[in-house]
């Protein structure tokens, strides 16, 4: 791979660990940085020593990135990953696709220059875990999955969105809990399972309504196409963050993901497989995984297939969110969240 010039969209929490991964590939190199805060533009030419600059445009004239890492707010990302795309520019982007459907829908049906490869950040999809789960369930050694439950189950303070108060609101977040800390996990429910067919589920903000429109607690049913249900229950009141956790009852053996992989065999065999474990500047809890995904992509920049985690794969678990949004209105939930779908 020729050395490839990176640039980071959006200087806030989750942009350091796409500059950590940037500056561990050998190969690649950070040349700019856009936000539209002067302070933070400042800091980050600090922290840096590159170049910031107000928009991806001027940040494209000026360096000539061959990849730009979209980092901002939910409700950017469609605007700053289509502006540097139609530049001829590849785009890896933070999840969500989008905060709201209509735009998602944007990005999935755009004409984009030939070549120009777009990536959606699940980067959960290259844990340890994830990889030999979906081995197993593509080799069949399962046998029939009878059904499967998921939890995300962490914590927060209101100081967290007062903080930073996109992430409270419906508009420019999208959604609470579900969009902003479960989607990973929605993710790789249908990844491994299947097409999701029916959504029936309820939100509502049990700590958290004073000072928030979305959702802090979710409980919902998942039906797959199979006829495989998922059990998902998540909340952001618990007193400390807890693993993330995937479990599936099969017909030769029940798998269960929390912080590595167990499948206990029908036969009385158990296998383990740990996760990796890495030092990061960012939150622990964000896994370990960023830097592969990043890594993955830049290795196939070149190819001339899209990207394997591009915006319409992607598209699903907004798409199962918005729905239990959808579904919590419809059952007459009121409060953050009871939201319809768009």
């Amino acid at each position: 791979m020729s050395v490839k010039r990176a640039a980071i969209v959006g200087w806030g929490d989750v942009a350091t660990v796409h500059r950590e991964a940037i500056d561990a590939i050998e190969g690649v190199d950070l040349v700019g940085v856009v936000d539209i805060d002067p302070a933070r533009r400042a800091a980050a030419t600090a922290d840096l020593g590159v170049p910031a600059f107000a928009t991806v445009t001027e940040l494209v004239d000026a360096v000539q990135p061959d990849v730009v890492h979209i980092t901002t707010p939910h409700d950017q990302h469609i605007s700053a990953t289509l502006e540097a795309a139609r530049l001829g520019v590849h785009v890896i982007q933070e999840k969500p696709l989008a905060a709201h459907l209509d735009d998602a829908q944007r990005l999935v049906d755009a004409d984009l220059p030939a070549g120009v490869k777009v990536g959606i950040c699940f980067q959960n999809r290259y844990n340890v875990s994830s990889v030999e789960l979906r081995r197993l369930l593509d080799s069949g050694e399962l046998g029939e999955i009878h059904g499967a439950y998921a939890s995300v189950v962490w914590t927060r303070t209101a100081d967290y969105y007062r903080a930073k108060p996109w992430r409270a609101s419906q508009e420019h977040a999208g959604g609470g809990l579900l969009i902003n800390q479960a989607i990973h996990t929605l993710d790789l429910v249908q990844w491994m399972l299947g097409e999701v067919t029916g959504v029936d589920g309820r939100v509502a903000a049990h700590k958290f309504a004073d000072v928030t429109e979305v959702e802090d607690t979710a409980e919902i049913l998942f039906t797959h196409a199979s006829g495989v249900q998922t059990s998902f229950y998540g909340t952001l009141t618990a007193p400390q963050n807890r693993p993330v956790e995937l479990e599936l009852d099969a017909e030769n053996a029940y798998v269960t993901v929390r912080d590595g992989l167990t499948v206990a065999w029908k036969n009385g065999r158990v296998d383990q497989f740990e996760e990796r474990r890495a030092a990061s500047g960012g939150r622990v809890y964000w896994g370990v995984s960023h830097e592969l995904f990043i890594r993955d992509f830049y290795a196939r920049v070149d190819d001339p297939e899209p990207f394997w985690i591009g915006p319409a794969e992607a598209m699903p678990a907004l798409r199962m969110l918005k729905q239990t949004y959808q579904s919590s209105a419809l059952a007459g939930s009121a409060g953050p969240g009871a939201a319809t779908l768009d």
